[in-house]
């Protein structure tokens, strides 16, 4: 795997051990897109966001913040 999938695998185990963390961060990119496009994408942000968090919750099972 390249270094770029290696940054990427490192990133997800580090979100997976500190999800509440991880999920401000989120919220943070997905605010920051909402505002420079003025809400153009929000529901395409939101879908995405909602991938991301899904990728290192446990299952998806996890409730939303």
């Amino acid at each position: 795997m390249g270094k770029l999938g290696d940054m990427m695998n490192k990133a997800k185990e580090m979100a997976k051990g500190h999800p509440d963390q991880a999920d401000k961060g989120v919220s943070g990119a997905e605010r920051m897109v909402d505002e420079r496009t003025g809400n153009k994408y929000d529901a395409r942000t939101d879908k995405a966001a909602d991938s991301v968090r899904r990728s290192y919750r446990d299952g998806g099972t996890t409730p939303e913040r």
